[in-house]
């Protein structure tokens, strides 16, 4: 059931329709509070409605909790180079590439860090 609602709410996210994709991934989150796609998801519609603090703390959130979710870090990094956070988000994608050497978007994104 949470695997349809977490897909219905990724849709919805795509397709730009971040109110519904929010209802979706906060029912996935109440079934499953520990459902780190669905709170990455969620954090970055966040992000995408303009709620750049509470996208930033759910993202820290998932991080913290899960420190090998490289998806959620690289977004923590992007969203913070995006308000101007350059060092945190350098750290961000440091890290991305010490756990993953291959990550493609953390590589491009390190050309802004010094």
């Amino acid at each position: 059931m949470s695997d349809d609602l977490y897909q219905k709410g990724f849709d919805a996210r795509c397709d730009g329709r971040y109110r519904e994709a929010k209802m979706y991934f906060e029912a996935v989150l109440a079934a499953n509070p520990n459902h780190s796609d669905a709170k990455w998801q969620y954090g970055l519609v966040l992000g995408f409605e303009g709620d750049f603090d509470g996208s930033i703390a759910t993202l820290q959130q998932i991080v913290d909790a899960n420190p090998d979710h490289n998806n959620a870090r690289y977004d923590l990094g992007m969203t913070m180079m995006m308000l101007g956070m350059q060092e945190e988000a350098c750290a961000q994608f440091q890290e991305v590439l010490r756990r993953e050497p291959d990550h493609e978007k953390a590589h491009q994104q390190m050309i802004y860090c010094r």
